[in-house]
């Protein structure tokens, strides 16, 4: 972190310099509807592991993804919160998380209409988590683009085969 950079600044002194801003809300995750044939097919695939466990004398195999289940569950019936985004001048602020753009080496923008993903992928500096996705919602992509090329390279990325997969089966 540049020790010279002010720490915070207050909205009207946002407002009241040049440097680009944008601020957005958007859920925090995207919530697919599960069908119950969705719930059938999860349980029946956790059944099996644990079943599984049991015959090779795994009990904590088997209490761990009776666990899972358990989360996995309350997880899918969860509704996203709305929270609220922000870019400005010292990092992006995404609900009660700060990302300084120190910490931050590119951002691309996933956008497919069709698919249904719009996302605001951060790389990070961090061997853990490099990537941060954040949800764009309904707010305008090339909006969010036009602020942050202002403050990080551009540089495109993929998503990953977890991404991927996560979308497939409705997490």
């Amino acid at each position: 972190m540049n020790p010279n950079k002010p720490k915070t600044k207050s909205i009207t002194e946002f407002k009241a310099s040049n440097e680009p801003t944008f601020a957005w809300e958007a859920p925090e995750y995207e919530h697919f509807e599960k069908h119950p044939k969705w719930y059938w097919v999860m349980g029946g695939i956790l059944l099996a592991i644990v079943i599984y466990a049991l015959v090779t004398n795994s009990i904590l195999m088997a209490i761990t993804f009776i666990l899972i289940g358990m989360l996995g569950y309350i997880y899918a019936e969860r509704e996203p919160r709305t929270i609220q985004m922000e870019i400005n001048p010292d990092g992006i602020k995404v609900d009660n998380y700060f990302y300084d753009y120190d910490d931050l080496k590119s951002f691309w923008i996933f956008y497919e209409a069709e698919e249904g993903i719009k996302v605001l992928s951060l790389h990070s500096k961090k061997t853990f988590l490099p990537h941060i996705h954040i949800p764009i919602g309904n707010a305008n992509p090339i909006l969010i683009r036009e602020v942050l090329v202002h403050y990080l390279p551009e540089i495109r990325q993929e998503l990953t085969i977890i991404d991927r997969l996560e979308r497939l089966i409705g997490l």
